[in-house]
């Protein structure tokens, strides 16, 4: 038998759970790497996690390396021999690198050459160096050691199994030698398991309370949470990491339905579900209408003979955190959320651009210039500005910081503050990151985008602009987000306008000179990588940027309009022929400015292009007025025929000035009417 199974479990002490599942991946990648190396064919691969197990299947892996060739090339051979024929130093010491008399090396070619047969190793001797390498290759950010032993890992070792059909591969790794011995769950079956061959051993855990298989045991929890959900007529919420690290804790998973007192949902329901996530890996059901249930779901590790007692202690234990959150729910509504304002006078956002009080009277006169380009209700957008950073101070936030924005909007609705105000509350942070929800509203999308700008410009302001990776303000996402909400809202806003008052804003603190058309720059480059990400050609984007819009949504349109316009057939021939008119009005700018007339036209393809323009004027001024871009090219794209018998026709710089003059200033208006749009000169 020429192929067999292959088997390595390393077992430890509990690994950490968040990065369970990635190192049991790279623990497959590592040893595939090895064997694809070592030229060992083999069959389906995987690897199995579990809380104190790491392991690698390969089936049908070759029980013998594959003999092989090794060319080994020296010396020209003019170098290794003198003109009498005798060899030199080069052709000995290749000589002897190879192992060999010189006789044995070939000459024939243009450099000595000696081929190496090499025979190929037992998969045996192989494989425990393939598996130490991949287990000191795995992504871990910090090793430890243990007992007087030097050897490093994530945690410290237990045993190792390491098989190869029914054969155990003699070796030591990390101080632990293999055998063929594996262990089961530690409380249900705290006993050595026997594994005689590979195929046995996903069956042998499972008796062993073992469900080895990370991907099975995922599913398990998630079907059985599902099901358990519906039984209590609700949903679970089930983030997809919070079920890959309960799914990394348990060996054996057992979900059971738990219940808290009631009461506690008068706390705003995102406090209750991140104290229960994240710090006790719960799972929160929702009724059909979204409202947060009094019970939840948690994974225990033992099947146990009373799972009463296993539902009592979890109950028992979230107990204080729900009423810490109670607490700081029932302390903050003592005062109105205005008032919090004033603890945020002492707060310092940064230490050159003032305290966080003064960031919310910015983000409030800011928020109401922008409300009134949007169309928004100017005063609720300065009221939300105004209380944007007050949740900041509460107990509630300093608590749980995820809950910022969120506890202002439970607060504001609380003190009967206007709805859009309340929601605006937590819409200033929106999207929270990339393809995440926008504001819902025009004042919180006037408070995002006035936060997120106010940011920009101060932080540029003193000069920490993003380098390479690190971006500490998040300046990049800001950006983003601001151009997120302009173009998926529809919403016209003048961003130069704005910009320049969030820099008259900040005064003395910053420098200004500059700042505008830096900020303007940063922001419109974002756009760039967001068009690659969608397929847009580059030039597109080029030629849009080079007629500066000021308006992120017009910027938008007009790309969007010109990457259906290169479509056309009519597109290549029309940018040519505006690369040539740019061409010839740049050197000839004055005559650019001279009235078409028509009395001067001698050739019936001026008539021609001039009639067109003419027709071409009066059909694209409305849709451009009604920003109906794509409308404009193409009704512009029928221009390629006079354009063309023009160029064709046409000798354009004349000797009469007049004529020449005037032939330009109908070239001028044809690239007028273009740059309307875009300057597709740039188009190739």
């Amino acid at each position: 038998m020429n192929n067999l199974d292959f088997l390595v479990e390393l077992g430890t002490e509990e690994l950490p759970p968040k990065a369970l599942q990635s190192l049991g991946k790279a623990f497959l990648e590592g040893v595939l790497k090895g064997v694809k190396e070592n030229g060992l064919l083999h069959g389906e691969a995987r690897f199995y996690a579990a809380p104190r197990r790491l392991a690698v299947m390969i089936e049908g892996l070759e029980i013998q390396q594959p003999d092989r060739e090794v060319t080994l090339e020296g010396p020209p051979v003019h170098v290794a021999f003198d003109e009498t024929g005798a060899p030199t130093k080069a052709a000995e010491g290749f000589a002897r690198k190879c192992g060999v008399e010189l006789g044995e090396v070939d000459r024939s070619g243009a450099k000595l050459r000696y081929v190496r047969q090499i025979a190929g190793l037992p998969t045996t001797e192989l494989m425990p160096a393939i598996v130490e390498t991949a287990l000191n290759s795995l992504p871990v950010p910090k090793r430890m050691r243990w007992g007087a032993s030097r050897n490093e890992f994530v945690r410290p070792t237990q045993w190792l199994l390491m098989i190869i059909g029914g054969e155990i591969i003699d070796c030591e790794i990390l101080g632990q030698t293999a055998n063929r011995l594996s262990y089961g769950h530690r409380f249900h079956h705290n006993q050595a398991i026997t594994i005689n061959k590979p195929s046995e051993y996903l069956d042998k855990l499972r008796a062993g309370y073992v469900i080895a298989d990370f991907n099975e045991r995922r599913e398990l929890i998630q079907r059985r949470v599902e099901q358990l959900a519906s039984e209590q007529q609700g949903t679970a919420i089930v983030p997809p990491s919070l079920l890959d690290e309960v799914t990394a804790l348990v060996e054996w998973p057992v979900p059971l339905v738990c219940s808290f007192e009631e009461h506690f949902l008068a706390v705003p329901q995102e406090a209750l579900i991140i104290t229960m996530q994240d710090n006790q890996k719960y799972f929160c059901l929702l009724d059909a209408e979204g409202k947060l249930l009094p019970r939840f779901i948690t994974v225990s590790n033992i099947e146990s003979k009373d799972p009463r007692q296993v539902i009592e202690g979890n109950e028992k234990v979230v107990r204080p955190r729900l009423t810490d959150a109670e607490f700081f729910y029932l302390q903050d509504q003592k005062q109105p959320l205005a008032d919090f304002n004033e603890r945020l006078k002492s707060v310092v956002f940064q230490a050159q651009l003032g305290t966080v009080y003064e960031k919310a009277l910015r983000v409030s006169a800011l928020a109401g210039k922008i409300a009134q380009q949007i169309g928004g209700d100017v005063e609720q957008a300065q009221r939300a500005g105004l209380l944007s950073k007050c949740d900041l101070a509460t107990e509630m936030v300093g608590e749980f910081p995820e809950m910022q924005g969120i506890a202002g909007y439970y607060y504001a609705q609380a003190n009967q503050e206007p709805g859009e105000v309340a929601l605006a509350l937590n819409e200033q942070y929106m999207p929270r990151g990339a393809g995440a929800e926008l504001p819902s509203t025009l004042t919180g999308a006037a408070v995002a985008i006035a936060d997120k700008l106010d940011t920009l410009v101060g932080i540029f302001g003193i000069g920490m602009l993003p380098t390479g990776s690190k971006d500490p303000y998040a300046l990049r996402r800001a950006a983003l987000g601001v151009l997120r909400i302009l173009i998926e809202k529809k919403l016209e806003l003048d961003l130069p306008a704005i910009l320049q008052q969030a820099i008259a804003q900040f005064g003395e603190r910053i420098k200004a000179a500059g700042l505008l058309e830096q900020v303007q720059e940063f922001i419109f480059d974002r756009l760039r990588a967001r068009y690659e990400d969608e397929g847009v050609n580059v030039q597109v984007y080029q030629a849009v940027r080079a007629i500066h819009p000021v308006s992120p949504l017009d910027f938008d349109q007009r790309v969007q309009a010109v990457q259906n316009f290169i479509q056309l057939p009519e597109a290549q021939a029309l940018a040519a022929a505006n690369k040539r008119v740019s061409n010839l009005l740049g050197k000839s700018a004055d005559a650019q400015q001279v009235k078409i007339e028509p009395r001067f036209f001698d050739t019936p393809a001026e008539f021609t292009l001039y009639s067109a323009l003419q027709l071409a004027e009066q059909a694209t001024q409305p849709l451009r007025e009604q920003h109906q871009y794509s409308e404009v090219l193409s009704r512009l794209a029928s221009l390629q025929e006079p354009v063309d018998k023009f160029f064709d026709d046409v000798m354009v710089n004349a000797e009469h000035a007049d004529i020449r003059n005037n032939r330009h200033a109908l070239l001028a208006q044809l690239r007028r009417l273009f740059l309307a749009v875009a300057d597709i000169s740039v188009l190739d």
